[in-house]
């Protein structure tokens, strides 16, 4: 089957943008591209950006993003978080903090970002029925 449509980019509302892009490009190990109109994205490198988009006259709703990340890069990963005082968990709900999970024979996190966004990265997609 050929793919019919492939993610481009996503808006992540933040209450300061700069502050979240660098925060997740950071703690990614990526950069923050140059603002573009309302938007300063992080390119994840596969085509895909996350165009943060300051929204300050209403409160932020919670989202969740996943990242695929490379098995080698992922202790950097949960390094940069340590370093940072960002607690991180085994599981979506955040109940099992300082810990890692290992679905599908991988390893994953779960952690917050500035406006409480739930951020996931895991080594290994998710084995789909």
């Amino acid at each position: 089957m050929t793919a019919l449509a492939r993610l481009d980019h996503t808006a992540v509302y933040a209450s300061d943008r700069r502050r979240s892009a660098e925060f997740l490009a950071d703690v990614l190990g990526l950069t923050v591209g140059a603002p573009f109109g309302p938007f300063l994205p992080v390119d994840l490198g596969n085509g895909v950006t996350l165009d943060y988009y300051e929204k300050r006259d209403e409160p932020i709703q919670s989202q969740h993003y996943a990242f695929l990340v490379p098995e080698e890069e992922f202790d950097s990963m949960i390094a940069r978080l340590e370093a940072r005082g960002v607690t991180y968990y085994a599981d979506p709900s955040h109940t099992e903090p300082a810990r890692i999970n290992h679905l599908f024979g991988g390893r994953g996190a779960y952690f917050p970002d500035p406006d409480d966004h739930n951020m996931e990265i895991l080594t290994r997609p998710y084995v789909r029925p």
